[in-house]
């Protein structure tokens, strides 16, 4: 006989185990047929992470190859990126980093029953894609200094390499990413996970430390610049934005969504 298995549309996504059992009078049978894999589906109009239009589920969730936009205003530079995110055994390297997470480690039932919220599950990919927690992290951040002993974050040019490599080295930070790739790595992990997703590029990008939506910098009474304050302008920046409903918000928030995987201040 055929059996028909639907999964609800807010089913938490991850390996599952099926099996089948029998029950005839008092005897029990139980048979173990299989694992399957559960992700969010922006093909399913029940499903948070939903999205209508074919031409941009073929590029913010199918794509394997992208273009990330790097440089400073008067100068942008386009770099390809490949995703890869239907790459062999990629899909299992993102389902064990939901299982490296601090979130998982803290209380591994809750962790898993959240994870068919697509803002949950964004969040705590978004704070394993880099390394800065001791929570086994994609990679390390670094700006200044040589790089002459690990590879120089300009030399990448795809998740695909840094995934298997992160993997490799037993889940140890690779050294080293800036913005656009974690960027371009996050984005490889949540179009795997059935999360469209795309990168945003913002040149003269303002990093205000204090909260105050403003960037402050501060001159003595003779004019010369004091070095008070940490809010600065960047060359550029990337992150990422992801598509999805926000119930918790109301209507008017659905569709892209913000998420940063580059570690600047700790999160809330």
């Amino acid at each position: 006989s055929n059996f028909t298995i639907s999964s609800p549309a807010n089913a938490a996504i991850g390996r599952y185990n099926l099996i089948l059992q029998v029950t005839s009078g008092n005897k029990i049978f139980s048979r173990f047929l299989g694992q399957f894999v559960l992700l969010f589906n922006p093909w399913c109009p029940g499903d948070a992470v939903y999205m209508a239009n074919e031409n941009e589920r073929q590029e913010y969730v199918l794509n394997e190859n992208g273009i990330i936009f790097v440089g400073n205003a008067k100068y942008i530079e386009a770099r390809g990126w490949y995703y890869g995110q239907f790459q062999d055994d990629l899909l299992n390297i993102c389902l064990t980093m939901l299982d490296l997470s601090l979130y998982y480690r803290q209380d591994p039932a809750i962790d898993v029953a959240r994870r068919g919220d697509p803002k949950y599950v964004g969040r705590v990919i978004s704070s394993m894609i880099n390394g800065n927690d001791n929570d086994n992290g994609v990679l390390l951040g670094k700006w200044q200094g040589s790089f002459h002993s690990h590879e120089n974050p300009s030399r990448w040019d795809g998740s695909v390499v840094i995934l298997q490599k992160w993997r490799q080295d037993n889940y140890k930070p690779v050294q080293y990413g800036q913005c656009w790739v974690f960027a371009g790595v996050m984005c490889t992990v949540l179009r795997c996970l059935g999360i469209p997703t795309r990168l945003v590029s913002n040149f003269n990008s303002a990093h205000d430390v204090d909260r105050n939506l403003s960037i402050d910098k501060y001159y003595d009474s003779s004019g010369k610049s004091l070095n008070i304050g940490k809010d600065s302008t960047w060359d550029y920046h990337v992150w990422n934005e992801s598509w999805f409903i926000r119930p918790d918000l109301g209507t008017s928030y659905n569709g892209w969504q913000v998420l940063d995987a580059t570690p600047q201040e700790q999160s809330k």
